[in-house]
C-alpha cells in the first residue's frame, strides 16, 4: 500500500458473507431490503422494497414526487451494466418565458415551478417490472407498514420541520397537517405516520390487482404495468395537476401556481440506458450520461491517472491539493458543457484533453472557473453567472455533512438518499433516490407527499447546455457508481450530497482500488471537497478555491493547504460524507457491505 495507512480501528467491521448484502443510508430501509434477499427474493426486489422505505424514513431527503438514478448489472449478464433512468423532464409549460413572466431570474430552490415530472416511482416499478420476482404486493408491504403504523422520527427531520415551521404554518397549511401534528414539531424518536401515502400504494397496487389475475410471470408484469399507468393517468397525476394551480409560496418570496399536468405525467417513461464508463488502473468505473454529473468523476479520475500514485491519496497534502484541483477542472466542464443534449464526451474523457488540463495543476490553488476548450480549441459558449457566496462559509459546510442545509423559506442545498444491494446470484445494485423533500413545495393532502425541485439544476438562459427547456431533462446531480473488473462488476457504491457525490465518491475510489483500503476503511477514512464549482442548487453559489475538510484530516496537512492557496473550512471530526456500498468477489463469492457511520444512521447488513 503507497496511501497513508488508515487508522489502527474503524467504527465498523466492512461486514463479509455469501448469501446477499444490503446498505442505505437508514437502517429501516436496510433491514427492509436484507429482509426480502432473506425471503428469496433478489437484489432488485430487495431495492424497490428498501427505496419505498426511505420515501417514509427520510422524507427530508427523499419522496414519491421526486426522481433517482441507478446503476446495476444482472447476474445473466454482468458484463452489460445498465443505468436505471428515472430523472423526469421539465414540463412543456415550464418554458424560459413563462419563468421570466413571472419576475424570476433563475429556476426557485422550493415551490411547484422548480418540478420536474416525477420520476422516481415509475423507475423503481420498472425495475420490478422487468428485473424483479416479487408481487407488487409484498414489495410494497413494508413501506405500508411504516407509513400506516409508524416510525420513530429521525432528529434530522424534526430539524428540517423546525427550520420551516413558519414557511408551513404560514404559507403551507397541507404541509403544517402532515408534518406537525397538533401545530407543534414533533419530538425526536416519536412515532410518526403518513396514512395518505399509504393509502397512496394500496390504490398502485389494487389497480394492478384488477388488471390481470394469475400466477404467471405474465400476470405479475401486467399487474406492475397497470400500478405505473395508474400512477402516470390516474389519481396520482390528477391530484398533482389540480393542487398545483393554486399558487403558493416559492422560495423567491413571491407566490406562483405549478405548471406540471397530467399529460406530463402521462408522457414520462422510466426506462434503461448504457452508462458512459473508463478504464482506470485495471477497472471499468460506469456511470449516467452528461445529463448527470456522473462523468465529472470519470474526468477528474482520467485527470489523476496521469500522476503518481502518492499524488493520489486524500489524506497526504500534496494528494488531497492535487485530488481538490482535478476536482475544479472537471466540475467546471461540468457547468460549462453537461445538459439533456450532444455532449462531446469522447473529447472530455480522452487522454489527450486529459493531459491538456493536467497540466493546469500547479503547487498553489487555483481561485479561477476554469472549463477547458472543445475539440477545436474553442472555449465553452456559456459560462455559468457565478455568484460569490456571501454567507459564513461555516454554514456553508453544513450542506456537505450529509443533510440539507435547509432555510426558512424550504432552499435546500440539496442531498439524498442511497441504496445498494447484492444478492448470492450475483445481481447488483447502486441506485441514490432524491428529491420530493418534505420541504421541497407544500403536500398534496390526499397523496401525503410533494412534488421535487429538480428543475433549479437549470438555468433560464437559452445558451446553457442545460437551459430549462420543456421535455428535457434537468442536469441531476444523482450519481451512483458500478466498477467492475474483467467483465465482473465488483463494487457498488454511492453517496447523497448533491454537488459533492461524485468528490467523496473519487475519494473511497481512490482508496479503495490504488490505496488498498477496505471498503468500511474507505468510508470512515477523513473527507474533502471543494466548493469552488458552481452550485447546483439556488441561488447558484461558489466559494473560489473554496474547500472543506474535516479535521481528522489533520493539522499538517490542513495547515499546507491553506498555504497552497484553498479557502479552507473546517467542518469537525465526522461530518462530511455518507457513502454506502455493497462488493463482490466473481471467483470466491464472497460478498461484502460497508455503511457511512456519520450521524449514526446508516447500516450495512448481511450474511
Amino acid at each position: 500500500m503507497t496511501f497513508t495507512a488508515p487508522a489502527a480501528f474503524t467504527t465498523r467491521p466492512t461486514l463479509e458473507g455469501h448469501f446477499g448484502m444490503s446498505a442505505s443510508t437508514h437502517w429501516l430501509a436496510t433491514a427492509s431490503a436484507q429482509a426480502v434477499l432473506e425471503r428469496g427474493g433478489n437484489a432488485f426486489d430487495a431495492a424497490v422494497a428498501g427505496a419505498f422505505v426511505l420515501h417514509v424514513v427520510e422524507p427530508h431527503l427523499n419522496g414519491p414526487g421526486g426522481d433517482m438514478t441507478g446503476v446495476f448489472a444482472t447476474a445473466e449478464d454482468p458484463s452489460s451494466p445498465q443505468i436505471l433512468m428515472g430523472q423526469g423532464p421539465a414540463p412543456v409549460a415550464a418554458t424560459i418565458e413563462h419563468y421570466r413572466g413571472e419576475g424570476l431570474d433563475m429556476v426557485p430552490g422550493a415551490g411547484a415551478l422548480a418540478a420536474a415530472v416525477p420520476g422516481s416511482v415509475d423507475a423503481w416499478l420498472a425495475l420490478l417490472e422487468d428485473h424483479g420476482t416479487w408481487e407488487l404486493a409484498e414489495v410494497l408491504a413494508y413501506a405500508i407498514d411504516y407509513a400506516e403504523n409508524g416510525h420513530p422520527v429521525l432528529a434530522r427531520v424534526a430539524g428540517t420541520i423546525e427550520r420551516v415551521q413558519e414557511l408551513f404554518t404560514d404559507h403551507w397549511p397541507t404541509s403544517a397537517e402532515l408534518w406537525m401534528p397538533d401545530g407543534r414539531i414533533p419530538e425526536p424518536g416519536e412515532i410518526i405516520v403518513n396514512p395518505a401515502y399509504a393509502e397512496v400504494l394500496r390504490r398502485l397496487i389494487a389497480a394492478g390487482d384488477s388488471a390481470a389475475a394469475g400466477e404467471d410471470a405474465d400476470a405479475r408484469a401486467a399487474r406492475i404495468r397497470a400500478a405505473r399507468t395508474e400512477w402516470k393517468t390516474g389519481f396520482v397525476a390528477e391530484a398533482i395537476a389540480e393542487f398545483v394551480r393554486t399558487p403558493h409560496r416559492h422560495s423567491t418570496g413571491g407566490d406562483h401556481a405549478g405548471v406540471i399536468t397530467v399529460a406530463d405525467m402521462a408522457g414520462f417513461d422510466a426506462g434503461y440506458e448504457t452508462p458512459v464508463a473508463i478504464d482506470f488502473r485495471g477497472y471499468e468505473i460506469a456511470k449516467i450520461g452528461p445529463w448527470g454529473q456522473g462523468p465529472a468523476l470519470l474526468q477528474a479520475l482520467t485527470i489523476l491517472d496521469g500522476f503518481d500514485d502518492d499524488r493520489l491519496d486524500p489524506s497526504t497534502e500534496i494528494g488531497a491539493h492535487t485530488i481538490l484541483e482535478a476536482l475544479k477542472l472537471a466540475m467546471a466542464d461540468r457547468d460549462a458543457y453537461y445538459g439533456d443534449a450532444a455532449v462531446d464526451l469522447d473529447w472530455l474523457l480522452s487522454d489527450e484533453y486529459a493531459a491538456s488540463r493536467r497540466d493546469l495543476i500547479a503547487d498553489t490553488a487555483s481561485a479561477e472557473f476554469r472549463p477547458g476548450p472543445n475539440r477545436a480549441g474553442e472555449a465553452p459558449t456559456f459560462t455559468p453567472p457565478l455568484v460569490p457566496e456571501g454567507a459564513d462559509r461555516e454554514e456553508l459546510s453544513r450542506a456537505g455533512i450529509g443533510e440539507p442545509t435547509v432555510q426558512k423559506n424550504g432552499v435546500n442545498n440539496g442531498d439524498t438518499c442511497h441504496i445498494d444491494v447484492v444478492d448470492r446470484w450475483g445481481n447488483i445494485i447502486s441506485a441514490t433516490p432524491s428529491g420530493g423533500w418534505l420541504q421541497s413545495s407544500p403536500v398534496v393532502p390526499e397523496l401525503g407527499f410533494c412534488l421535487g425541485t429538480r428543475l433549479q439544476m437549470t438555468w433560464l438562459d437559452a445558451d446553457s447546455p442545460s437551459a430549462l427547456t420543456p421535455g428535457k431533462r434537468p442536469r441531476t446531480t444523482l450519481t451512483p457508481t458500478l466498477i467492475s473488473q474483467n467483465g465482473q462488476p465488483i463494487i457498488a457504491l454511492g453517496s447523497p450530497g448533491g454537488d459533492q457525490q461524485e468528490q467523496w465518491q473519487l475519494l473511497m475510489i481512490l482508496r479503495m482500488l490504488v490505496g488498498g483500503y477496505a471498503p468500511q476503511e474507505a468510508i470512515d477514512a477523513p473527507a474533502l471537497h471543494t466548493t469552488a464549482l458552481a452550485g447546483s442548487f439556488w441561488p447558484r453559489t461558489w466559494v473560489p478555491a473554496g474547500a472543506v475538510v474535516e479535521d481528522r484530516l489533520g493539522e499538517d496537512v490542513i495547515a499546507g493547504l491553506i498555504e497552497r492557496g484553498h479557502a479552507v473550512t473546517r467542518a469537525g471530526d465526522w461530518e462530511l460524507g455518507r457513502l454506502s456500498c455493497v462488493t463482490r468477489e466473481p471467483t470466491t463469492g464472497v460478498l461484502a457491505a460497508a455503511a457511512n457511520p456519520r450521524g449514526a444512521q446508516g447500516y450495512a447488513a448481511g450474511r
